[in-house]
């Protein structure tokens, strides 16, 4: 199966302002003889009406319509159509899928049309670069220095670099999250970051860095030393919680090798030690995604065995409920099966109703709708697997048009 050949090229920036005219529609006239008059559309729909049902196009339509004619193109780059669109779209999340390891390409998934798109994402460089989603924009950070950093809608392809945050600079874990203010369109990054303690296995220290699109500034929130914990790669921000797990550097039970902890971004709330907001996982995990699904924390994790809590045995779905866990699905065993070779981390993303579920080592992707709790496989990705070492990865999106970074 071939992928829709690439229609992010033709973004808004992009498109030629001039376009072609109309088909014409001719009456039906029972004397073939006499001449009939052509009517444009353009003539039938005023702006209001034409920019109404334009409003109800999938996204990927709207890029092929607004290079019809200028009339549409001036309609579908205007700041009240893209307010309407945006209060009346019911676009479900896409999932970008980074197709090789090295090189920052890939194929992004519509659920609704249920068709894979050519992207490409500007900046980023590299298929293992930190990434977080929020609202239609996404930001990354590299992974060797971790001192570069972007925003991007990756549907208008807008973009914009962000300093580097002070404070730590090399750091052996970090994790990235993104929040973007719905009403006001501002956004708050935040950066964790853990190194360990020169000599000192079980000692971690541990900062967060908030950065603030409104003011432009990073401010370095906390510092801390964790012992028997350290940071990891994985968190992200609900309801104005920055969420992220640790895990254990030993001395525990096997149980204990995964917790989460919380951390008030507002600073209402007065922060003692961090630990003091532990939460324990449900059960023992071989990893765990987290994901903001309608400011609703949602982890994702591998099950491990009861004898080797480091092996996967199966996938397992939980809502935060003030410090309760409350499981809502478990894979089936068949579609785990159906992962072929799955290893015992994988990728997961996801937001509004959809979480995504992906392995490293192959391209098949699976959908669960958190509504309607219903597991569904993606159309095939159009790529294949060249060689056996070879990752698969990605992260999903909301793809709006009126959000800019």
């Amino acid at each position: 199966m071939e992928a829709e050949a690439s229609w992010i090229n033709h973004c808004l920036d992009n498109i030629v302002k001039t376009g072609g005219n109309f088909d014409s529609f001719s009456e039906i006239s029972d004397d073939s003889s006499k001449e009939t008059a052509a009517v444009s559309v353009d003539l039938i729909l005023s702006d209001d009406l034409l920019e109404r049902i334009l409003s109800y196009l999938p996204i990927a339509s709207i890029f092929r319509a607004a290079s019809v004619c200028k009339r549409w193109n001036e309609i579908v780059t205007s700041e009240r159509f893209l307010w309407h669109f945006s209060n009346i779209s019911s676009q479900k999340p896409w999932y970008f899928m980074f197709t090789g390891s090295d090189e920052p390409i890939g194929y992004a998934y519509d659920p609704i049309l249920r068709k894979w798109y050519s992207i490409e994402i500007p900046e980023i460089r590299s298929s293992n670069w930190f990434v977080a989603s929020s609202c239609g924009l996404i930001c990354f950070m590299d992974n060797d220095c971790r001192s570069e950093l972007y925003v991007c809608n990756p549907i208008t392809r807008k973009w914009r670099q962000l300093e580097e945050p002070s404070g730590l600079k090399f750091s052996d874990y970090s994790t990235l999250a993104i929040s973007v203010n719905r009403i006001s369109r501002c956004y708050s990054v935040a950066i964790v970051k853990s190194k360990q303690v020169p000599g000192n296995f079980f000692q971690w220290d541990l900062s967060i860095h908030i950065y603030e699109s409104a003011t432009m500034m990073w401010a370095t929130s906390l510092n801390e030393v964790l012992t028997g914990w350290r940071g990891g790669d994985e968190s992200v921000i609900c309801d104005g919680l920055l969420y992220f797990l640790i895990y254990s550097t030993g001395g525990g039970t096997q149980e204990d090798c995964h917790g989460l902890l919380t951390y008030d971004l507002s600073g209402q709330s007065s922060h003692g030690s961090l630990m003091k907001t532990f939460i324990p996982v449900p059960c023992p995990l071989t990893c765990g995604r987290l994901m903001n699904l309608k400011e609703k924390l949602v982890m994702v994790g591998g099950i491990g065995k009861p004898d080797r809590h480091d092996i996967i045995k199966g996938i397992g779905i939980w809502v935060l409920k003030g410090n309760v866990w409350l499981e809502i699905a478990r894979m089936p065993q068949r579609l785990f099966q159906g992962f072929g070779e799955f290893d015992d981390v994988f990728a997961s993303r996801g937001t509004d109703d959809l979480i995504y579920i992906q392995s490293y080592g192959a391209p098949s992707l699976l959908l669960f709708d958190m509504n309607q709790k219903q597991w569904k496989w993606s159309l095939k990705c159009p790529v294949t697997k060249r060689f056996p070492l070879q990752l698969f990865t990605g992260f999903c999106f909301e793809p709006r048009l009126e959000v800019a970074p």
